[in-house]
C-alpha cells in the first residue's frame, strides 16, 4: 500500500426500496432506485480497494449486518463500521475522529459520484501527506463528493444544511475559521436527480453483479 497510514472511508445506506435514492423514485421507481444506489456502491468499492492504496472502512447506515453489506465486506478487501446516531455531519465527524485514532489522515466519501477513481484518491492523500489539513472536491450542486482532513474538528460538519445547495460555501467557511490550509480539487458530478441519471451513459459501472449474488433479495424494508 502506498499510504498505509491513511484511510479511505467510504459512507453508504442499503439499498432499501424507498430508502435509498429517494429523489429518484419518480423516475425510477422505489426498486429501481435501490438498485442503481447498489450498483452505486459496488462501483465505488470496487474503485476504492482495486487502488490499493490504504485501508478501506464502510461505514454502514441501517445495521452493518444486513445482507447487502456483509456480502460486501465477503467480496471486497475492507471493514465494517456502524454509523453513529446524528445527521450527517454528526456521523461523518463520529467516524473521521475514529479512523484518525489509527492513522494519520482520511478520506471520507459517499457512493453518488461515480467518476472518482484511483488518480483522485491518490491526489487527494497525496496532498494532506505533504501538509495541506485538508483535501475537498466540490460537487457541481454545492455540495462536495470527498473530503479528506488530518485531524477532526466538530466545526467543520455542525449546522450545516446538509443536501443543501450551500454545504460547499459552508464548508470553505468552517476551513478558513479553523485557519486550515486545504486544496480543492476539480468539481465532480454526483446522481441524486433524475436529471443526473444522464451521467450514467457516460461512466461504466464496475463490480456490478445480479441481485442474488449481492444477498438483496434477502433484505427487508424496515423503517
Amino acid at each position: 500500500m502506498v499510504f498505509p497510514r491513511s484511510r479511505i472511508l467510504v459512507f453508504a445506506k442499503a439499498a432499501l426500496p424507498g430508502r435509498a435514492k429517494t429523489r429518484l423514485i419518480p423516475a425510477l421507481g422505489a426498486a429501481g432506485a435501490a438498485d442503481l444506489h447498489r450498483r452505486l456502491v459496488l462501483h465505488t468499492l470496487q474503485r476504492v480497494t482495486h487502488a490499493a492504496l490504504c485501508p478501506v472502512q464502510l461505514w454502514c447506515a441501517h445495521d452493518k449486518q444486513l445482507p447487502f453489506f456483509k456480502t460486501c465486506a465477503q467480496r471486497f478487501p475492507l471493514e465494517l463500521h456502524q454509523q453513529s446516531s446524528g445527521d450527517l455531519g454528526e456521523r461523518m465527524f463520529h467516524a473521521l475522529s475514529h479512523a484518525l485514532n489509527d492513522a494519520d489522515q482520511a478520506l471520507i466519501i459517499g457512493t453518488d459520484c461515480p467518476t472518482l477513481d484511483a488518480s483522485h484518491f491518490r491526489a487527494a492523500l497525496s496532498a494532506l501527506k505533504q501538509g495541506d489539513d485538508a483535501a475537498l472536491t466540490p460537487a457541481a450542486d454545492g455540495g462536495y463528493v470527498m473530503l479528506g482532513v488530518r485531524r477532526s474538528d466538530r466545526l467543520l460538519f455542525s449546522d450545516i444544511a446538509w443536501g443543501g445547495d450551500t454545504v460547499l460555501s459552508a464548508t470553505r467557511q468552517r476551513l478558513e475559521s479553523l485557519d486550515w490550509r486545504w486544496r480543492e480539487a476539480a468539481v465532480h458530478h454526483d446522481i441524486d436527480r433524475p436529471e443526473d441519471l444522464a451521467l450514467l451513459e457516460q461512466v461504466r459501472l464496475e463490480g456490478d453483479c445480479g441481485q442474488a449474488a449481492c444477498g438483496e433479495e434477502a433484505l427487508p424494508l424496515r423503517s
